[in-house]
């Protein structure tokens, strides 16, 4: 049996923050819902897309951890997977240094 295939530069298992480039129409976003080996669709084009780049979560300093303004369900691989939103997936689980 093969190993699982790396979509993603992170292979961690927490929730982690991702820079995505679409390959189809170049629309470019970045996400603080980003996971290993999960895309997300783009909003142009409909494209799945893994992040090229991404770090871990870092802390504010008011203790909250970093969020999207909104984070678009319908268009996460994560959230499809799970069956609800991935932000609250890995509550007990966030990091607070680069990857």
């Amino acid at each position: 049996m093969q190993a699982a295939s790396k979509k993603t530069p992170y292979q961690g298992k927490s929730r982690c923050y991702g820079l995505f480039k679409c390959p189809k129409c170049n629309k470019e976003w970045e996400s603080a819902n980003s996971w290993a080996n999960m895309g997300q669709k783009c909003r142009k084009c409909d494209t799945m897309v893994y992040p090229y780049q991404q770090r871990k979560l870092k802390k504010k300093k008011d203790g909250q951890v970093e969020k999207d303004k909104q984070h678009d369900v319908a268009r996460c691989e994560k959230c499809q997977s799970l069956g609800h939103s991935c932000t609250e997936a890995d509550n007990a689980y966030l990091e607070t240094q680069d990857a």
